[in-house]
């Protein structure tokens, strides 16, 4: 009886060791996981990315309301399960920043927020600016969660080396 608690003992103390061994390194890994933005915390991990973004209005700048809201940057939920982004950011890299309001997205969906002004629906936000927000030129999309931590974020330009997320 002892030969056999002891061979159940010998058995469960090498499982735990050979978890604990597949445990840590999936650890580090999700600690160097997140990209660095230069300035800013790493990443956190969110089925909640930045999708497609129009930061150059199609045609002349001529700061119109339909020149305005041809800037648009998409926010995605790529999961299965909705996900509220009350109280999240989307900012430039000058810090020209959207807080969102009460905003749900459904599993596998997606929002594009509008630079102009316009009327919020399920899959449009509008910032109600009267100016241009994106640098045509070089800038970073960068969209962080209510805590201030950032989620996502997406470069463009000569001076944006650090690239997309």
């Amino acid at each position: 009886m002892f030969r056999h608690a002891s061979r159940i003992a010998v058995a469960v103390a090498g499982a735990a060791a050979l978890a604990a061994t597949a445990v840590l390194p999936a650890a580090a890994a999700d600690h160097h996981r997140g990209h660095h933005v230069p300035g800013r915390h790493h990443q956190v991990r969110s089925a909640v990315v930045l999708g497609p973004i129009q930061y150059d209005s199609p045609g002349r700048d001529d700061r119109s309301n339909r020149s305005l809201n041809a800037e648009w940057v998409t926010v995605k939920n790529t999961g299965r399960w909705p996900v509220t982004i009350k109280g999240w950011t989307l900012s430039d890299k000058t810090g020209h920043g959207y807080r969102f309001g009460n905003v749900r997205l459904a599993g596998h969906s997606q929002v594009r927020v509008h630079t102009g002004i316009g009327r919020d629906d399920r899959t449009d936000l509008f910032q109600d600016r009267r100016t241009y927000v994106w640098d045509n030129y070089s800038d970073t999309a960068t969209l962080r969660n209510d805590h201030r931590r950032v989620v996502d974020f997406k470069s463009w330009g000569h001076r944006g080396h650090w690239g997309h997320h």
